[in-house]
């Protein structure tokens, strides 16, 4: 009778260190799932995907030891777009996280059940990425670019640093582009205001920069208004500076690399906001009920070392405005 008495306590006890261990087993199984994000970019090793990154480490997804990050650039070449949203796909990602508006939708056309997440993008609404910007529905949000009157003050601050400007060059994407539209119908408005003639030149792809700006010189433009347009590289900032113009950009890539002034949403600031929407998915939310935001800073930028290069001076009242000032 002892005897089963002790082999029953065994049995309860192997059964029990069993269960244990099984248990044990599945929460370590469970701690070590690695997230999968897929980061589909312009250009490599940008101030934005590092300030993405470190919004992730905010919220203790290390890079390394819980997430795993599959970059794909497709370096101004957006042709290349398709084929890397594929891809990423493919690897079975957990998230995509897009740079722009035109990078979010090659990945939607790719997939309509992994989770994607905008850092920045045009009229997300008029593209067809989400139904509203309150109630996305579907498998994208994060944030857009689009502000009121934020081109309209672009032009603003023009007038105000070189106000002998009455003609200036709009770089644009094509006509039918919503964030084109949505930033010519803004400066169209501004300069009936501040009595600026604007000449429209379209840009259908990067190789069209030198043509267009020697149309613009031909037509003895005074300045250069450059829109926020994936097919326009950052290396129009090399090219119009030759021309001698002043030239206001509307995203800092631009100021990065050299740009004289550079008015527009903070893509650093909403690239680390994206990071609150991958730590909600991460976690169980659903992009669809996820409200896409607008930006909220603004960062006025001006590159004194640019305007010594061409000969201009920038006004104290306006330099007193910028954010950051390179020199």
């Amino acid at each position: 009778m002892q005897n089963a008495k002790v082999d029953r306590n065994l049995l309860v006890w192997l059964v029990a260190t069993f269960f244990l261990a099984t248990v044990s087993l599945a929460e370590a199984q469970q701690a070590k799932k690695v997230a999968r994000i897929g980061y589909l970019g312009n250009e490599k090793s940008t101030a934005s995907e590092e300030a993405f990154l470190q919004g992730l480490r905010e919220r203790e997804w290390i890079e390394g030891q819980n997430i795993v990050v599959e970059r794909r650039y497709w370096e101004n070449r957006a042709e290349r777009l398709a084929a890397l949203a594929d891809e990423l796909v493919r690897l079975k990602v957990d998230i995509i996280v897009t740079s722009t508006g035109t990078a979010a939708l090659a990945a939607k056309k790719a997939t309509s059940t992994i989770a994607i997440v905008m850092t920045g993008s045009g009229d997300a609404v008029t593209q067809g990425l989400v139904a509203s910007l309150a109630r996305p529905g579907g498998n994208v949000t994060g944030l857009t670019n689009i502000s009121p009157d934020v081109a309209g003050k672009r032009l603003e601050l023009l007038k105000e640093a070189f106000p002998r400007v009455s003609r200036v060059a709009v770089l644009r994407c094509p006509p039918g582009t919503p964030v084109s539209d949505s930033e010519w119908s803004d400066s169209e408005a501004a300069a009936r205001v501040l009595k600026v003639h604007l000449q429209s030149l379209v840009i259908s792809g990067p190789e069209k920069i030198d043509g267009a700006l020697r149309a613009a010189t031909r037509e003895r433009v005074d300045a250069l208004f450059v829109f926020d347009c994936s097919r326009i590289p950052t290396k129009t900032v090399e090219l119009a500076t030759k021309t001698g113009l002043p030239a206001i950009y509307s995203t800092t890539r631009f100021a990065n690399a050299g740009g004289l002034m550079v008015y527009g949403p903070s893509t650093t600031d909403s690239a680390r906001r994206a990071a609150t929407y991958v730590d909600k998915i991460l976690k169980g939310a659903k992009p669809a009920d996820l409200p896409v935001e607008q930006p909220t800073k603004f960062e006025l930028v001006i590159n004194l070392k640019a305007a010594k290069q061409i000969g201009l001076t920038i006004p104290p009242n306006v330099l007193a405005q910028a954010d950051k000032v390179i020199k």
